[in-house]
């Protein structure tokens, strides 16, 4: 039995050794299989604008393909099949054959099914010769990626065959929807007719428009942020100035009066500067935006005080007079009397100083804040195009036009009571103590009619 297992094992060895000699006889004997094509170039042209290495989806680029024929072999036709999602016109696509150092004039017939170009040479090109097709203005796909290379070609017996494989790969950056928009209209021709004109393309740009619009929004929130938290720490804080600057003691009287004349007699700039570059030489670090808020705070509730102030010396005497009368001590005046009277006269200017705010929020932007201005001077720099500013400007307008329209209102129906207030009274005069020539009048009248009686009566 052992004997038969050791032949058979010897056997078994004999065979494989056998094989795997033929094999190598075979593969030896048989020559390597060969493409008749070889991939040179897979690429798409950059199309950022300020980057010569990205290349963004939905945005016209160049995608170039390579192809070197063989020495004995003789290209007819090539089928590229583009990443799906991309755009491309047939008669963009542009076909070159290059035989040694010479430039031929191939013709050529191209269509576009899908995302598939089919280029179709009418007269195969020379044999080992180099074919080029550019397919212009294609739009990869808005979503990005890595895309490799895959098709077919035909060679000039009628064979077709794989596209050999290659390492090259073309990486698109995903583009957001504005940017795809951009695209798009800057290949319309009214477009390029208003771009010809020299103020409207710097100062009206449309692709800059849709593509500066999301971009400034996330800094015009950052503007909105600083003034909401901004306004009402500042409220409390420029009413505590103003009952300082009309205190009875001349030591608060004199603080207040001081910090108020020296915020309000030095501009915002000058303070934003000092608080910005002098505080870190301090030692003192703190966030943009934080300290940001804090100088608007500062600065604000100075011309706060003010406007409180007239406000509240706007107030009748007798305001003050009859609540005390009341048995309302001063706190107790100002708080329930006083107060709700000066918030109510002084709205409409508070509301002034909000737009002010808000707009003074862009001077922020000269130390390093990132809001609406900070943005779009970063967009501007990279273009070398105002419309950026101008779009700016567009969400400035959206909060301080309105307001100002609600400024005009309250201040028309203040007016507008007060002149109804103003006639009332008057009309109470004129019922309680009447006009003193209709008296008159009206006494000689009456004396007249007594007189004629006691005539009759005589």
């Amino acid at each position: 039995m052992l004997t038969l297992f050791a032949h058979a094992k010897r056997n078994f060895a004999g065979i494989a050794v056998a094989l795997v000699a033929a094999m190598l006889v075979v593969s030896f004997a048989l020559p390597a299989q060969a493409f008749g094509l070889d991939v040179e170039r897979w690429t798409a042209k950059p199309n950022k604008d300020g980057d010569n290495t990205t290349v963004m989806g939905a945005t016209a680029t160049r995608v170039t393909w390579h192809g070197q024929a063989a020495e004995d072999e003789s290209v007819a036709a090539v089928t590229i099949n583009m990443p799906e999602g991309t755009t491309i016109d047939a008669e963009n696509v542009k076909t070159t054959v290059v035989a040694g150092l010479d430039r031929l004039e191939a013709s050529a017939q191209a269509t576009v099914e899908g995302t598939t170009v089919n280029v179709t040479l009418d007269e195969p090109a020379p044999a080992g010769a180099l074919v080029m097709i550019e397919c212009n203005r294609t739009l990869l796909p808005g979503g990005g990626g890595s895309f490799g290379l895959a098709g077919t070609y035909t060679t000039a017996d009628g064979q077709q065959h794989d596209m050999p494989a290659t390492d090259q790969v073309i990486n698109v950056v995903g583009t957001s929807p504005a940017e795809q928009l951009s695209s798009w209209l800057a290949d319309q021709d009214w477009v390029k007719a208003w771009n010809t004109n020299k103020f409207l393309h710097l100062f009206f740009d449309p692709t800059l428009i849709v593509t500066s619009v999301p971009a400034l929004v996330a800094g015009w929130l950052v503007s909105i942020g600083i003034v909401i938290i901004s306004f009402p720490l500042a409220i409390p804080l420029g009413l505590l100035w103003s009952f300082l600057r009309m205190a009875k003691s001349r030591i608060p009287r004199a603080i207040g009066a001081t910090y108020i004349n020296i915020v309000r007699g030095t501009p915002l700039f000058l303070q934003l500067y000092i608080a910005f570059f002098g505080l870190p030489l301090m030692g003192m670090q703190m966030d943009n935006f934080v300290l940001g808020a804090i100088v608007l705070v500062m600065n604000s509730s100075a011309y706060l005080a003010e406007i409180f102030r007239a406000g509240i010396q706007s107030i009748n005497k007798g305001q003050f007079e009859a609540a005390r009368s009341l048995g309302m001590n001063g706190a107790q005046t100002m708080l329930f009397v006083i107060i709700p009277q000066t918030v109510r006269r002084v709205i409409p200017t508070m509301t002034s100083e909000f737009i002010l705010m808000y707009k003074d929020t862009s001077l922020l932007a000269a130390v390093g804040v990132m809001e609406l201005m900070m943005y779009a001077k970063t967009i501007t720099a990279a273009t070398g195009n105002v419309t950026p500013y101008i779009v700016a400007a567009g969400f400035y307008l959206i909060v301080t036009i309105p307001l100002t329209k609600l400024i005009n209102t309250m201040e028309s129906r203040m007016a507008g009571g007060r002149r109804r207030k103003k006639n009332l009274a008057i009309t109470s005069e004129e019922a309680v103590v009447p006009d003193s020539d209709a008296a008159v009048s009206k006494s000689l009248r009456m004396s007249e009619t007594l007189a004629g009686s006691n005539h009759i009566s005589h």
